[in-house]
């Protein structure tokens, strides 16, 4: 063991620093979700690409999905060029078939699945719930509601396989307030909480965690009509302390820190993600 005057005369040479920085060059922290495979639905743009992007920045293999090929071969090109390690298939949540080579394709590709993350959700009618069309409130319940259940039966028995796994949706804060205008779509992310708990308690037994993100209005193509124009935009920075709109970017840590380990003892919860819109309440 060197004595404390032999540290001391180490240090005064610069040996004991550089071994340091030696040591800390070739033993690199691990990213917190190195090991990991995960699935995000709808993940070529928005949030879901935000999520994809920061998944795969901590170190999970990621497997990405649109309904369109461009949409996935240009999401995948500008992943790629981060040497993020992703792949991606077209997917329509609410077709089976579709569902089913999604999963397969992570397996294939990776081996596995540990993360899922159900994003995908649609909103045919912008108007009163009491207006709302028969066709677009089936439409919503199939994709924002059905399509998030059946991913999730369908993709457990791989997380069973692999003895744990992450589950996150992503409802909205509308889940919570129903925006005026969007009542059926905020009638569908309500659902999303309550399947958010009731899947926590039945997996928790198979080490599978079941968590929810709940944003606000943050600026993507899909919320435009809550601020594409300046009025509606003022109008939606009102309903927040911090009097902005939020960006994709900003769900993303949020659902990193949820799908690692880092979140081991969290299951059941619903992360408002809402510029401190809800401490209004």
């Amino acid at each position: 063991m060197l004595s404390n005057r032999t540290i001391s005369q180490l240090s005064s040479r610069g040996i004991v620093k550089t071994a340091a920085r030696s040591l800390s060059k070739s033993t690199p922290t691990p990213a917190k979700l190195d090991g990991k495979v995960a699935i995000v639905t709808a993940s070529t743009e928005g949030i879901g690409f935000a999520i994809a992007k920061r998944l795969g920045q901590d170190g999970a293999k990621v497997v990405i999905s649109s309904r369109k090929q461009k949409n996935v071969d240009k999401a995948l090109d500008e992943l790629k060029k981060e040497n993020l390690t992703v792949c991606g298939t077209v997917c329509h949540v609410g077709k089976s078939d579709h569902r089913k080579a999604l999963l397969e394709k992570a397996v294939a590709e990776y081996g596995g699945i540990d993360i899922l993350v159900s994003n995908a959700a649609v909103n045919p009618f912008f108007g009163t719930l009491s207006a709302t069309p028969e066709a677009s409130f089936d439409k919503i319940m199939e994709i924002n509601v059905k399509a998030a259940f059946m991913l999730v039966k369908e993709t457990v028995p791989y997380m069973e396989e692999r003895g744990q796994g992450s589950i996150l949706f992503v409802s909205s804060i509308g889940g919570l307030i129903p925006f005026p205008m969007l009542g059926a779509y905020s009638i569908s992310k309500t659902a999303l909480l309550g399947m958010t708990k009731a899947f926590s308690v039945e997996l928790a037994p198979s080490n599978i965690r079941v968590n929810c993100l709940a944003p606000g209005i943050i600026k993507t193509k899909f919320s435009g009509a809550l601020w594409a124009n300046e009025e509606q935009r003022q109008l939606a920075e009102s309903t927040n302390p911090m009097n902005r709109l939020g960006e994709p970017d900003e769900c993303a840590g949020s659902a990193s820190f949820l799908s690692s380990d880092d979140a081991s003892f969290i299951t059941g919860e619903t992360f408002v993600i809402a510029g401190g819109a809800t401490s209004r309440l």
